[in-house]
This record gives C-alpha cells, sequence and structure tokens, in this order.
C-alpha cells in the first residue's frame, strides 16, 4: 500500500541533523582508517595501507612529542616514561619503516609494472619523492643521535640504529656537540612543513578530501538519482558549468587520486569507446581549479563544450562499475546525468536518437513508442486479472515497458505469469493503468517526464491495495524500489528474481527439468546487482532446476560486465567496433564457454540478442529470461 507524498527535500539529498553521524562516524572508521574498499586489490591495497598508518604513527608520534614542551601544554606531559617510552620509540620506527616499505611499492608499480590506467603525472613523483625525504632525513637524524649520544635504548629503534652502525662502520663519526644532528633536525622539520603547504596544491589533499567525501556524500540508495525539487520554478537544471554542481560533489572531484580503478572496470573503456570515468572526474576537477580557484575566483572557460565535449555525457552506461570501485565514493554517474539534464531541460542539445526516444516518452508514454493499447497482450491471452479500483491483491505485477511492447520479451513476461498462475500466487496488473516508470527518461536526463510519470503511477498505486510490487525488470525495479520513495512511495518492491526463489525454496513453484542439457551462465544485471546487492536469488533458482549445468564467467556478481542497455544506450546508436553487448557475449561463449545465457533484465535480453544476431552466433549460444529457463522454454 502506499501514503501520501512525503515532504521534499533539498537537493542533493542527504540525511541531516542527529541520525546522520552515527552512521557518519562508521563510515569513516570501515573506509577511511580500516580502508576497506582500497583492500579489496590486494598489492595497492597493502602498499596504500602501510604509508597511510606508516604516516599516522609518525604524525601521532610527532604530536606527542612535541607535547612534552610546556609551550603547548602549561604542564609538562608525563607520558611516554620508562619501558612505555621504549615501546613508543619501537612503535615509531617501525611506523618510518612501513612508509619507506609502502613507497618501495608505489615506486616499483609505476616504473616496473604499471597497469594502463594508472598514469604517472608530475605531482605523482613530487608526493614519493617528498615523502620519501621526510622519512628518510627522520631515520638519518635518529642515527647521527645515535652516534653522538649512544643511547643505552638505541635497540629499540632497530632501523635508527641499523643506520647508525651502517654510519659508524663507514668511518662516520659525530661527537655530542656536532651541529649535524641540528642540521638534520631541522631539514626534516623543513620538509615536514613542505609537506603541509603541499596539501592543498597536490593529490596529498585527498588526506583531507577523502574522509570529507566519505563522511560528507549524500546518503542515499545507490540507485537513486539526485531529485530537481520544483520543477517549474527551479533556476538551474542539471549541470552546465562547473559552479552549477552542488557543493558535496565539488568536493568529491577534488578527493579523487586518479587512481584509476574506476577506468579498469569500465565497460565503455574496456570496450573502445572515447570515455572513461577518471577522464571525466579528472576535467571536472581541472574545470573546479580554472573556473573557481583561479584568478579572482572566476575564469571564461566553459564546462561544457569547453572543457568537456557535449558529447562524452552521453557515452557512460551509468552500470554502477566505478561506484563500486572507487575507495573514495567518488560518483562519475551522477556528473554525467547532471549534464545531461542541463543539455535536455535547458539548452536541448541532445544526440538525435534520444530525442526521438525522449519524444516517444512524452507522445506515448514510452519509449517504444507504442499506443498503451498495445501493451503486454500476452497478459491478456493467459487471463491475469486486471485490478480495478478499489480492488485488493496480494502481488501486483508492475510489467514495464519492455516486457509489454518488446516482442521478445513477451515470450519471457508469458512464462513468468504461467509459473505464478502454477505456483498458485494471488497477483493481478493494472492494466492500462500502469504507465511507464519514467527509468529511461530520468537517465537520459529529462526529469519532468520522470516526474510527470511518477505522478501518474504514483496515482494508479493509490487507487488500489496490494502487499508487494514485483517486477521483472531491472530498471522499472531500481527505480521503484530506490526513487519512488521520495515521490511518496512506501510499499515493499522486489524483483521477480526474489519472488520465483521463494516459491521454489517453499515447495510451491517446481522447476522443469533441463533435458536439452548445454551449458548455462547468468548475467548479473547491472540494477538487480551492483545497485541492488541481488546476486544469490537468481542462482538459486537456476540451480534448483534439474540437468541444469550452470557455469561463472570470469566477470560475476558485483565485478559484472554490462550488457551495454543501460542509461539510455539502448535507444542509442553506437558504433559496431566498439559495442559492449559484445564484449559480454564473447565472454560468456569464449570464456565461460556457455550456451545459453540467462537474464533476468529485459534489457539484456536485447542486448544479447542483438549481440547474437550481429556476430552471426544463433546456432552458438541462445538468451533466455530466468522465467523461460525455470519453465524449460526455448527462447523463440
Amino acid at each position: 500500500m502506499t501514503t501520501d507524498t512525503a515532504p521534499s527535500s533539498s537537493k542533493p539529498e542527504i540525511t541531516r541533523g542527529p541520525s546522520r553521524w552515527p552512521r557518519a562516524i562508521r563510515e569513516l572508521l570501515l573506509h577511511a582508517i580500516i580502508q576497506d574498499r582500497v583492500l579489496k586489490r590486494a598489492y595497492p591495497g597493502i602498499m596504500h595501507l602501510l604509508i597511510f598508518w606508516g604516516m599516522m604513527i609518525q604524525l601521532l608520534g610527532t604530536v606527542i612529542n612535541l607535547l612534552q614542551y610546556p609551550l603547548f601544554l602549561p604542564i609538562e606531559l608525563p607520558w611516554p616514561r620508562g619501558t612505555s617510552l621504549l615501546w613508543f620509540e619501537l612503535v615509531m620506527d617501525i611506523g618510518g619503516g612501513m612508509i619507506i616499505a609502502g613507497l618501495l611499492l608505489a615506486l616499483a608499480r609505476r616504473v616496473f609494472f604499471r597497469p594502463t590506467y594508472l598514469k604517472n603525472r608530475l605531482e605523482d613523483g613530487y608526493t614519493l619523492l617528498l615523502l620519501f625525504t621526510i622519512t628518510i632525513l627522520g631515520f638519518f637524524a635518529e642515527a647521527a643521535r645515535f652516534l653522538a649520544t649512544q643511547p643505552a635504548w638505541q635497540n629499540w629503534s632497530p632501523i635508527g640504529n641499523l643506520l647508525a652502525q651502517a654510519l659508524s662502520g663507514a668511518g662516520v663519526t659525530i661527537g655530542p656537540n656536532a651541529p649535524i644532528h641540528a642540521v638534520l633536525f631541522w631539514t626534516h622539520s623543513v620538509v615536514g612543513f613542505l609537506f603541509i603547504v603541499s596539501l592543498p596544491f597536490t593529490k596529498l589533499r585527498h588526506i583531507v578530501t577523502g574522509p570529507l567525501n566519505i563522511i560528507l556524500r549524500p546518503f542515499r540508495p545507490l540507485g537513486e538519482l539526485d531529485t530537481i525539487e520544483d520543477l517549474e520554478t527551479a533556476e538551474v537544471l542539471g549541470a552546465g558549468e562547473i559552479a552549477q554542481y552542488p557543493s558535496v560533489s565539488l568536493l568529491s572531484f577534488d578527493a579523487c587520486t586518479q587512481c584509476g580503478r574506476c577506468e579498469d572496470v569500465c565497460p565503455a573503456t574496456i570496450s573502445g569507446m572515447p570515455f572513461s570515468p577518471r577522464e571525466l572526474i579528472d576535467t571536472l576537477q581541472a574545470s573546479m581549479h580554472s573556473t573557481l580557484m583561479g584568478e579572482n575566483g572566476n575564469s571564461s572557460d566553459t564546462l561544457l563544450g569547453g572543457f568537456i565535449d557535449k558529447e562524452y555525457p552521453w557515452l557512460c552506461t551509468t552500470c554502477g562499475a566505478c561506484l563500486h570501485a572507487c575507495p573514495l565514493f567518488i560518483d562519475p554517474v551522477s556528473a554525467a546525468v547532471e549534464m545531461r539534464r542541463y543539455m535536455t531541460l535547458t539548452t536541448g542539445e541532445i544526440p538525435g536518437s534520444i530525442g526521438e526516444t525522449l519524444m516517444q516518452m512524452e507522445r506515448r508514454g514510452n519509449p517504444w513508442g507504442l499506443p498503451r493499447e498495445e501493451h503486454a497482450p500476452w497478459a491478456r491471452e493467459t487471463g491475469i486479472r486486471v485490478l480495478q479500483p478499489g480492488d485488493e491483491t496480494d502481488v501486483l505485477l508492475f510489467i514495464g515497458c519492455a516486457y509489454g511492447y518488446d516482442s521478445r520479451n513477451h515470450a519471457a513476461g508469458r512464462a513468468l505469469s504461467e509459473l505464478l498462475q502454477e505456483a498458485g500466487v494471488d497477483f493481478a496488473i493494472l492494466g492500462s493503468a500502469e504507465g511507464c516508470c519514467g527509468e529511461t527518461a530520468r537517465r537520459m536526463g529529462h526529469e519532468y517526464v520522470f516526474q510527470v510519470m511518477v505522478e501518474e503511477n504514483m496515482a494508479a498505486f493509490k487507487g488500489v491495495r496490494f502487499n508487494r510490487l514485483v517486477s521483472a525488470c531491472a530498471h522499472c525495479f531500481n527505480t521503484l524500489k530506490n526513487e519512488y520513495p521520495h515521490f511518496g512511495a512506501d510499499f515493499e518492491v522486489i524483483h521477480h528474481t526474489e519472488l520465483l526463489a521463494e516459491l521454489v525454496s517453499s515447495g510451491r513453484l517446481q522447476p522443469k527439468t533441463q533435458a536439452d542439457g548445454g551449458t548455462f551462465t547468468y548475467h548479473d544485471s547491472c540494477y538487480i546487482g551492483r545497485y541492488n546487492d541481488i546476486y544469490n536469488e537468481p542462482r538459486q533458482v537456476l540451480d534448483s532446476v534439474e540437468g541444469l549445468q550452470r557455469v561463472e564467467m570470469p566477470r560475476n556478481r558485483e565485478n559484472g560486465f554490462c550488457c551495454g542497455g543501460g542509461g539510455g544506450h539502448m535507444w542509442m546508436e553506437t558504433d559496431p567496433n566498439t559495442r559492449i553487448n559484445q564484449q559480454r557475449l564473447s565472454e560468456a561463449v569464449d570464456q565461460a564457454k556457455a550456451d545459453v545465457v540467462v537474464t533476468a533484465c529485459p534489457y539484456c535480453l536485447i542486448m544479447f540478442d542483438d549481440a547474437i544476431s550481429s556476430k552471426g552466433m544463433g546456432e552458438k549460444v541462445t538468451a533466455i529470461d530466468i522465467a523461460e529457463a525455470l519453465s524449460a522454454k526455448k527462447a523463440p
């Protein structure tokens, strides 16, 4: 059931007040201190953790040393003393050693086995050299002190002591009054201050901006975009200039370290398209520095058509791979969509195929441009009950446009409805009252069309009573679950794979036997996988089918590879040499050795069918919906 529309919040949608901070602190500890997302990749993760924790140890130790002097406190800090001082010296030495080890790993990675997505820049070398100089000067200052004073506890500083022994073995002697220790100490201090001065002007600023972005970013569902409030009166629609991005977005752009993890997983980049989320954020950062931080804080440089080509934002498939890869939660998807909004709602400068699709949605109410009377003929043929105002059902099946208008997906919709009828599920549809959910319009940047469609669907939802809404389309599912609540939806939304898994596990649905053999592989749709963490249920459904042999593609679950149909790309004209769906099909056939690709999203099914047809592989591989796999039906 639904309730009245909730009050609107300001853009961007950020949880404020006391309720926000427990989560913010938890996220800070997990992602900034423990750095779990950095550690997803072992080598760079360990490298960064050594440098980070080594620096934290040295920083805290330096603060403790400074507090020994009454210059900072009215009393002398009584710690560390005695045994605790020995342990303090040991931990400080270990911290310095961690920095050196991490820097050597970083140097080796950049010089000897640099991945293609990692770019070498002057500031990268400067940063490594600066950190190395600070640390090595500290060890030499410590070694000089040991040579001059010969303290009984110097073995508790193993690295400094080892260096002192090496210098002594080389014939170096330092007297108690020799100035060399003071020279090294002050040189170390000056370079340390140089580090502080360099923070705002180099990638070292991510030490500050990274944790700030982690705790200040919008805590909304991953699959939800910002909402433009009060469309009729809003002065800014999207972002055509860098200053039109909200402050939290500018903070995220400045937090980027150009590590390249987003580029390494981007399906557009991998497929050879002239797009990279790393380059997008880098360009936005450059625009921000030039425009907002230039002379007098202003510059005539433009963002769209200047720093960024107007075609560039349309190359993103909004698959979310970059969102999962980024350790600092930087969001290239939203950045691209904001520029799309500006071009769609303000200037009208959009690709022709996008314009045609949006025009169809405005005129006909769906991206296929077909009349509503032609929606889901299979629903009438299978006798599905159509709800009238005031009617009630347990499960409301939201068919969506793809299952309703695409001829290939008609068979998938029929298979799903027959399974639900077989299991005795009390379900019904809205019939002609169901409209497009608006997802395609929103990802293409037409927020107005999206909000009109939301309003129409919300009116239809409020006119009937139901316990759960089920969608078989990954895009409808994500939009209804994560974006409609902003407009007042308070009902439970589940994907049809979740419902099918529930029916199979409860024994209400008996899977048919796959008698034809063959090897099946499941393709993780981005919008039910990465955006909504539905990975196990589809696999449980497939594994329940007797005789079905399932294999995994190399890139699966949260590391799954996009089909190329998201973000409006199913409606765009793309270069046949850089099509993402062909990359994914090759992975299924050549690497997983699969005969059947199973999808749980109608867009994915369309994209796989298109790749199979364009590559002439119809005799070698087929693509089917998971409902068809469960009912042992062949692709039409």
